[in-house]
C-alpha cells in the first residue's frame, strides 16, 4: 500500500467514525442509575417513558410544570436526580419548562438529528433520560434556553 492509498484510507475511517458518533441512539452510555426496559416501563408513566426513554417530546402547553413559579428544585422524574433551580427558570413563550442554567453535573448534552438538521439533546447525567434540548436564544446571562419535557421532571418546592 503506498502513502496516498494509505491516508485516502484512513481519512475515510475517521470521516466513517465521527459519522457514526453522531447517529443518535447508536451507543448507548454507562449511566450510574440503570434499569431495565421492563423496569423502566413499570416505574414511569407511559408519556414519561416515551419521553424519557424513546426521546419523545410532550406537547406544548401540556405541563403542569409550566405554571410552575414557586421556588424549589426540577429533578429527573425517572431517577430523582436534582436538574434545575427554579431560579433559572422562564417563560419562553415554547410551551415548555425552559431554564437558563443546569444545577451542576446535573446533565449532559448530545447531537440529535432526528429532525433532519442539528440540535443539543439534553439528558439526565444520572439516568441518561431524555429531557429535551438546548438552544442558544435564552437571556441573560447565560444567553441559552434550556427547553425541557415537563413529564420528565418532577418539582419539590423549597
Amino acid at each position: 500500500m503506498n502513502r496516498r492509498h494509505f491516508l485516502t484510507a484512513l481519512g475515510g475511517g475517521v470521516a466513517g467514525l465521527a459519522l457514526w458518533q453522531m447517529l443518535p441512539g447508536e451507543a448507548e452510555a454507562a449511566y450510574p442509575y440503570a434499569l431495565s426496559d421492563a423496569e423502566w416501563r413499570k416505574k414511569l408513566s407511559p408519556w414519561a417513558y416515551k419521553v424519557l426513554r424513546q426521546e419523545a417530546t410532550e406537547y406544548p402547553g401540556s405541563s403542569p410544570l409550566n405554571a410552575e413559579h414557586r421556588k424549589g428544585v426540577f429533578s429527573c422524574a425517572g431517577c430523582d436526580q436534582k436538574l434545575f433551580s427554579s431560579a433559572t427558570k422562564f417563560d419562553s413563550g415554547t410551551g415548555w419548562p425552559s431554564f437558563w442554567q443546569p444545577l451542576p453535573k446535573a446533565v449532559g448534552t448530545s447531537r440529535d438529528f432526528a429532525l433532519g438538521y442539528a440540535r443539543t439533546e439534553v439528558h439526565c447525567a444520572r439516568c441518561g433520560g431524555h429531557l429535551g434540548h438546548v438552544f442558544d436564544d435564552g437571556p441573560k446571562p447565560t444567553g441559552l434556553r434550556y427547553c425541557m419535557n415537563g413529564v420528565a421532571m418532577r418539582f419539590s418546592p423549597a
